[in-house]
């Protein structure tokens, strides 16, 4: 099956010049269509649409058929059913996160988008999936001239508060940012305990949201606990856990108990987690979950279109990882989700600064710098062994073996691992269009709350 989707990508502009015969053939069938009637034409069209795309696209029947945007590579063969490109954890040699036996879907779409527009076009932008359609023909659709679904215009900004993080971001000053993972527990104690080291040293503190696939206290709750003790927390809303009917009720839930920051992801796979046996929904991807907190916020509505009594202050940021393939795709994906709404983006793990640097270059050239705060993750943890774990066990982390040598020859390496981090952030202060850095760690907050006095950034 791998096999024929491989071929229909190399043979994409074949196959979407067959398309276009079949569109232009297509409205002559229509009254064929009414004289039978809409639903037996479908009945008797289904079977033989699945079993061609199945054969040939290794096709899902989402009843929402993107195959011609999407290079004739199907996304619903992507293992988090991304809609708007890679992840972030695309492995080094472009193996799926979730199946590193397979090779990425978008970086197979890429070369198929390539084929059928050699000017090198870029990604479309999708809207979700209508789960209600599923199992159904598409082919009908054409046939009848149905409209594909497409994303309406963004709503223009609704005047609102502006919070003390946004308002940060907005000074022009560099800022800083700590990211916490809530506590395994009932009691908030603990969080409360950690977050208070950072007391002075950040703009904000983000909370997790099941990273790595791991439980733990909600972020919602978490960040509404921070909040109610005078603590700024971004509340990360990931889509792997919830369907677009919960993530909507935790962005309202979350923002009526004083959370003003989100930051929408798709979310880690759960195979790497403590309950790899859990069912992941990725309802959505991190650029639609974008469109519709913005949504909420600007027109004032749920994705079904329903009114809201109240919407919430939000400002609303998105990830990005520059260390992991399609290098070339990267700032196309960073695009789309300040198109889609990202006011912030935070990235990952930043060891490498030449490769940040290019990418930077490919940011300021279309000036995404000025539209959205450019926040770059960075960190360490107590040793070498530590930091080789997680380059080989997290996927989209990428540590140079300069930095692994570099740390593992010293006499300290804690000490070591410190320097190079506020190295990293003085660095990344000098580079045109970074506007702070996010710092992270796993329980390592003494060393981080030390990195940021190092460097001197918050002096």
């Amino acid at each position: 099956m791998k096999a024929a989707r491989q071929w229909s990508v190399r043979h994409a502009a074949g196959l979407d010049r067959l398309y276009e015969a079949f569109a232009h053939v297509a409205p002559f069938l229509r009254p064929l269509a009414t004289f039978v009637g809409s639903d037996r034409a479908e009945r008797a069209l289904t079977p033989i649409e699945r079993g061609a795309k199945n054969l040939m696209f290794d096709c899902r029947m989402c009843g929402a058929c993107v195959l011609r945007k999407t290079g004739m590579a199907c996304p619903t063969n992507c293992g988090k059913a991304m809609r708007n490109g890679p992840c972030g954890g695309v492995r080094a040699d472009g193996g799926c996160e979730v199946d590193p036996a397979t090779r990425c879907v978008w970086l197979e779409a890429r070369e198929g988008m390539r084929a059928i527009n050699s000017r090198d076009a870029a990604p479309p932008s999708l809207p979700p999936i209508d789960f209600s359609r599923q199992g159904r023909s598409t082919w009908i659709r054409v046939i009848e001239g149905a409209p594909a679904p497409e994303q309406g215009p963004a709503p223009p900004p609704r005047e609102r508060p502006v919070h003390a993080f946004e308002a940060a971001c907005r000074s022009g000053r560099f800022v800083t940012t700590v990211e916490i993972a809530p506590p395994d527990s009932a009691d908030p104690s603990a969080l409360l305990a950690r977050a208070e080291k950072f007391a002075g040293l950040v703009d904000a503190v983000n909370i997790t949201d099941g990273a790595g696939g791991n439980c733990h206290m909600s972020s919602a709750a978490a960040a509404a606990i921070l909040a109610a003790h005078g603590h700024t927390p971004v509340c990360q809303i990931a889509c792997r856990d919830r369907n677009r009917i919960a993530v909507q009720g935790d962005i309202l839930g979350a923002a009526a108990l004083g959370v003003r920051n989100i930051l929408c992801l798709t979310g880690d796979d759960v195979s790497q987690g403590d309950h790899p046996q859990a069912k992941p929904v990725f309802d959505l991807d991190a650029i639609n979950l974008l469109r519709i907190a913005r949504d909420m916020r600007d027109k004032g509505e749920f994705a079904s279109g329903r009114k809201l009594e109240t919407p919430p202050d939000l400002f609303i940021g998105a990830t990005a990882n520059p260390f992991a393939p399609p290098y070339e795709d990267r700032i196309d994906n960073l695009e789309m989700k300040i198109d889609a709404g990202a006011q912030f983006i935070q990235t990952q793990f930043c060891f490498d600064l030449d490769l940040f640097r290019r990418f930077m270059d490919g940011v300021r050239a279309r000036g995404l710098h000025d539209r959205a705060r450019m926040i770059v993750g960075v960190g360490t943890l107590s040793s070498v062994k530590a930091l080789r774990w997680m380059a080989h066990h997290v996927p989209g982390v990428h540590i140079p073996d300069s930095v692994l040598v570099r740390i593992a020859n010293a006499d300290d390496q804690k000490a070591e691992g410190l320097a190079i981090l506020v190295e990293t952030i003085q660095a990344l202060r000098d580079i045109e269009g970074v506007a702070g850095v996010h710092l992270m760690g796993h329980r390592n907050e003494a060393t981080l709350a030390e990195a940021i006095v190092q460097s001197g950034v918050r002096a």
